[in-house]
């Protein structure tokens, strides 16, 4: 199946895809601020350069989109019928490249929470927002 889009259209669609300051990421980062959350976002110096990070907390964030990140949800699931080799490869090369950076930070002492994409609908936004608050009642800042 060929691709819906000319080329120069499919590269205009692609150069919009952001790594930073997402939809995802930004109604994670509302959600922490409601909650009362302090945090540091893309700490260039730990490994992977976690989305959110709160130092006191020993806490990293990882807020990943489904169908880039390889979750195992329909969105994430889904291969494009385009070029199925090359997109098999390069969410299996995210997926290595997470675990690696999920290794490193657990490695020095950092706690890792991943959120997706999908837990962000408003159908499951209230248990994350649970899951948010549990987590941050059981990592209190450090003194």
């Amino acid at each position: 199946m060929s691709d819906v889009f000319d080329p120069p259209v499919r590269s205009a669609v692609m150069r919009r895809v952001k790594g930073r300051d997402t939809g995802p990421e930004m109604k994670v980062r509302r959600l922490l601020t409601r909650l009362g959350a302090r945090y540091r976002l893309h700490r260039a110096d730990l490994p992977g350069r976690p989305d959110i990070v709160l130092p006191g907390r020993r806490l990293a964030i990882l807020v990943h989109g489904c169908f880039w990140h390889g979750h195992d949800c329909p969105r994430g699931g889904r291969v494009p019928q385009a070029r199925r080799d090359y997109w098999t490869a390069k969410v299996a090369g995210n997926r290595a490249r997470d675990a690696r950076n999920f290794s490193a930070l657990a490695g020095d002492g950092w706690r890792v929470e991943t959120v997706w994409e999908c837990e962000l609908k408003a159908r499951a936004l209230p248990a994350l927002e649970a899951r948010l608050t549990a987590l941050l009642a059981e990592t209190a800042p450090r003194p």
